[in-house]
């Protein structure tokens, strides 16, 4: 069988366990941070767990892991 190709966007966003759960990062720590409390930006989570229901998609677009 051939190589199968990672998709590039996809790999740049989600990432594996040594598990083998999907990681992602999180969303709302990129720009318009100076109008959001202290709270709001300390209590943001770097990394979480991508949804169930997205895992099998995502696994499908990242063959090799990451």
């Amino acid at each position: 069988m051939p190589k199968l190709k990672t998709n590039k966007a996809a790999n740049k966003r989600y990432g594996y366990t040594a598990k083998g759960k999907v990681k992602r990062t999180t969303s709302n720590g990129r720009h318009l941070l100076a109008n959001k409390t202290k709270r709001q930006k300390m209590s943001r989570k770097t990394n979480t767990y991508a949804d169930k229901t997205c895992e099998a998609t995502i696994k499908k677009l990242l063959p090799y892991g990451k």
